[in-house]
């Protein structure tokens, strides 16, 4: 089976459930948003096991986070995220196991900020009052047309690197096919709320913030891979790579596409 046979496939199973648990929202989307970034942790964590990350610890503060969002908002996840510093701290200590310290508390928390707060800001873009579902909508897909775009037109045409040192694929021409792809799809989903929830204007400083925060999330997942002597985080979704693989950009755009929305008073 050919690499894009395979994303296409994986794209086509996947994309109904995630849009119509996005649809119900509430504890249908929490769910899916814990399981997915429980399956990316422990993909980190597995990567990172030679630093010795303490994996119970990290497990317990990225459903401390989700749950504290969910039942308490904004506050009570960062409490959920903090209160693995705590539970890293003990799970130390009662380990026959001397690692550095330093290596594994930053390992641990590493994975729960990354993905714990990530996964945490998706939700919080679909819980936005009235207009959450399409918020949500438009940046998931915008994340998608942005990478899609980047990777297609990057191929083609590519001749400047962006980051050769992290990812030798990425190139200028590809990252300002993302950006106009990026605002074209945002502006194509919130088009019809124009007057409710963002203006145009807005509507397309958001399509462009996401595809500059999905660039950086895919390039900081680069590093840690780089780092940790890996080309993917695993082979759950194909072509796709592991969760970790398909979620980098979205750990990144979604925090960004929250507070440009919040900024404009929408949120």
């Amino acid at each position: 089976m050919s690499t894009l046979f395979s994303r296409v496939l994986v794209a086509v199973i996947l994309l109904p459930l995630v849009i119509g648990l996005a649809y119900l929202g509430s504890w249908w989307f929490f769910g899916l948003g814990l399981v997915t970034g429980l399956v990316a942790l422990h993909e980190l964590y597995t990567l990172a096991r030679e630093h010795r990350p303490l994996v119970l610890a990290g497990y317990i503060g990225f459903v401390l986070a989700l749950l504290g969002l969910q039942l308490g908002g904004l506050p009570w996840m960062f409490g959920g995220i903090v209160s693995t510093l705590l539970f890293s701290f003990i799970f130390f200590g009662l380990s026959d196991v001397r690692p550095s310290a330093t290596t594994s508390f930053g390992v641990t928390l590493l994975g729960v900020v990354w993905v714990g707060a990530g996964i945490g800001f998706v939700l919080l873009v679909r819980d936005i009052p009235e207009n959450g579902f399409w918020a949500v909508m438009a940046v998931l897909f915008t994340v998608f047309a942005a990478d899609t775009a980047a990777f297609f037109v990057g191929r083609a045409l590519g001749r400047h690197k962006m980051a050769p040192a992290i990812s030798p694929g990425k190139s200028w021409e590809g990252f300002v096919a993302g950006v106009l792809a990026a605002m074209t799809v945002a502006f194509l989903i919130l088009y019809k709320d124009r007057d409710e929830f963002l203006s145009i204007p807005e509507t397309l400083a958001l399509g462009a913030a996401v595809a500059l925060a999905s660039v950086f999330g895919d390039l900081f997942e680069s590093a840690v891979k780089r780092d940790l002597r890996v080309k993917d985080s695993g082979r759950l979704l194909g072509g796709h790579g592991g969760m970790l693989d398909r979620l980098d950009a979205l750990l990144w755009a979604a925090p960004v596409a929250y507070y440009v929305i919040l900024a404009v008073g929408s949120a």
